[in-house]
């Protein structure tokens, strides 16, 4: 039976699934997902590893079996790469049914490595040779390194979600870096028709610490904006994707069959209940665009989502609205600068804590752990 998310495929957005677990994997979960639901990619990131790691069974014979001598960082990156290999593998339909349009799954390189390009890049290749498929995204951050990262790693052919975008001048940076590694590419005689990027600008987060100042303040002006900064700086991402990927420079690209670098829609759980729970899919409708959903999100707008073409409507009030909220006194720079450093820390600890849980169970697996 076609349900919105059917819909939501038909008007150019694909819709990705923010979670997975091995189980899903074996059970027939993931393929009715796709048959049933249009999901078209896949994303991990430590903190759903973490959860995944911690919860039941599904992990201990590959740990039990696992070669000795193994540190905690080594069994995870086994057990990871296997399961976005396998996550590739169901996807793979999708990915030739597109020809290489979607059908992507994320694998992300370690928090720890946000500020060192050259060691995002060494991370991404191993990545990259060890999940050995087409359809893997390696995820990078999209911090000043990680930009120079995303360059040399698009020129080298490898498909890259950069993540934790907060900021639009951000987002310039990342396409900047994307069409340069391109352009890279190009002159070295390579083949960019294969390459496939999109940039993860993160959504519901920005409401939550903008919502947090407004409330602070209490005045009439300041209760007004309540959720509308979020989606009002999205609005602004996609302008400028819709800018950037247009005119000769782009052209000479898409000539050679380059792919636009989709903007993917992040963090787009509502984290408010005062707000509809498919809030932050219904408001950011469009072409072109990921929109990455938890598990629950997901359910609710299959449920009782609406489809209609909203992302690049009303832009000049979005514009207005945030410099209204700047008006106020507020620093759209400062929250986005704040919700980066506080999202690579947030990865950091889940990684933290994910290794010290392996430590953990391998011990009560019986096995020793290299340290």
């Amino acid at each position: 039976m076609p349900t919105p998310l059917h819909a939501l495929l038909a008007a150019g957005q694909s819709a990705w699934l923010d979670y997975i677990d091995r189980t899903m994997l074996h059970n027939g979960e993931l393929v009715r997902r796709i048959r049933e639901e249009s999901l078209t990619g896949m994303t991990s990131n430590p903190t759903i590893f973490e959860k995944a790691l911690a919860q039941g069974t599904a992990y201990d014979a590959q740990l039990t079996s696992a070669p000795a001598g193994a540190t905690a960082w080594e069994l995870f990156e086994l057990v990871e790469t296997d399961d976005v290999r396998n996550a590739c593998d169901i996807f793979r339909g999708v990915y030739d049914a597109t020809s290489g349009g979607d059908g992507y799954v994320s694998i992300e390189v370690s928090p720890a490595s946000a500020h060192d390009a050259a060691a995002t890049v060494a991370e991404a290749h191993r990545l990259w040779a060890n999940v050995a498929r087409p359809n893997v995204m390696i995820k990078v951050p999209g911090t000043p390194e990680g930009c120079i990262a995303l360059r040399r790693l698009i020129a080298d052919g490898i498909n890259v979600n950069v993540t934790l975008l907060f900021a639009v001048d951000a987002h310039a940076r990342v396409i900047e870096a994307y069409l340069g590694g391109l352009e890279d590419r190009v002159a070295a005689g390579g083949d960019v028709s294969s390459i496939a990027s999109v940039a993860s600008f993160f959504v519901s987060r920005v409401d939550n610490e903008i919502d947090k100042r407004l409330g602070q303040l209490g005045s009439p002006a300041a209760t007004a904006l309540l959720g509308t900064a979020a989606i009002a700086n999205a609005k602004l991402a996609y302008a400028l994707f819709r800018e950037r990927f247009a005119g000769p420079r782009w052209d000479a690209l898409a000539a050679k069959g380059a792919r636009v670098q989709r903007p993917l829609w992040a963090s787009t759980g509502t984290k408010n209940p005062a707000y509809s729970d498919v809030k932050y899919v219904e408001t950011l409708i469009g072409a072109d665009t990921v929109n990455t959903l938890p598990p629950a999100t997901l359910d609710a707008f299959r449920d009782h989502g609406k489809v209609a073409r909203t992302v690049d409507v009303h832009v000049a009030e979005a514009r207005a609205q945030l410099a209204a909220i700047a008006a106020l006194g507020i620093d759209l720079n400062a929250v986005t600068d704040q919700l980066l450093t506080e999202g690579l820390a947030s990865f950091q600890k889940s990684f933290d804590t994910l290794i010290a849980g392996l430590e953990g169970k391998a011990k009560a697996l019986g096995r020793s752990v290299r340290a």
